[in-house]
């Protein structure tokens, strides 16, 4: 990401969630705030996307993405309802991105902390504050440059309390980081209190791809270097299951399973291709 600058990323993705609530039948991840949230320009963006053609082949915003996209927050939020059961109240979104959850919360006793890089953060605020989207009182922004700083610090600044039972979800974050600074946030995790977790997505390594989903992981890694957010991090399953030998339970999930537990019997085509993406849930 660029130094000074807010993350494109985040825009493209929050586009995706906003075009699902238009185009997909049914919803697989129901956000009323998606479209607000993006802003004039943005909301101009989705209107000048063509509608999807009659034969479905071909959609706006790129569909197997789209899926990637809005499984990610579904899971990350499913995974989120089983942490507040077992008793946790702090919910921290480390790279909250254009995320929309704070002002969703169904949960009276949780408090949520948006973690972000701080251009990415104050961008956001003018989104919100352009939508007429007033921060709600269980939230506190907590701006972090997660490769030159630690997240404690400035949580505890901002009310964290590495005491209580927490859940962290860690979307589309991963691959930007080096391994020093992926391990850095899973130690600092890693010590929060049992019944703890964390959810996260991460990418497999060109090498294991199949060589068709090699052009199309080189397309992507090419157009986010472009954007000056290029990827640096890739795992197997068994090389990340090894970076989290801390914690008690780990539920990782390919695109199969993501399918079947999300995008069974549609008519639509929405649903993940490819082996390269994952979604992952470690529990302390």
């Amino acid at each position: 990401m660029q130094e000074a600058a807010p993350s494109r990323t985040a825009m493209r993705v929050a586009l995706r969630r906003a075009a699902h609530q238009i185009y997909d039948t049914p919803i697989v991840f129901d956000d009323p705030f998606a479209i607000p949230i993006l802003g004039s320009e943005g909301r101009a963006e989705l209107r000048r996307t063509p509608d999807p053609a009659p034969d479905q082949k071909q959609r706006p915003f790129s569909i197997a993405l789209r899926a990637h996209l809005v499984a990610r927050s579904r899971y990350a939020e499913d995974q989120l309802a089983h942490a507040v059961a077992s008793g946790a109240t702090q919910y921290v979104l480390l790279g909250a991105g254009l995320d929309t959850f704070a002002y969703r919360n169904p949960y009276p006793h949780l408090h949520v902390f948006e973690v972000d890089h701080p251009a990415t953060q104050a961008w956001k605020k003018d989104l919100l504050a352009e939508s007429g989207m007033s921060a709600p009182p269980r939230l506190s922004f907590t701006p972090v440059d997660f490769e030159r700083e630690t997240a404690l610090e400035k949580l505890q600044s901002a009310g964290f309390d590495p005491s209580q039972k927490t859940f962290f979800a860690w979307l589309g974050v991963v691959p930007y980081l080096t391994l020093d600074a992926f391990r850095a946030t899973i130690g600092f995790i890693a010590k929060s209190p049992a019944g703890s977790g964390v959810v996260f997505d991460y990418g497999q390594p060109r090498r294991v791809l199949p060589p068709h989903e090699q052009l199309a992981f080189d397309s992507l890694a090419s157009r986010v270097a472009l954007a000056g957010e290029p990827f640096r991090l890739w795992f197997t399953p068994p090389e990340v299951a090894y970076e989290l030998e801390e914690f008690r339970a780990i539920e990782d999930m390919g695109a199969v399973e993501i399918n079947e537990r999300y995008f069974q019997n549609r008519r639509d085509q929405l649903q993940l291709r490819g082996s390269g993406g994952r979604f992952l849930t470690a529990w302390l």
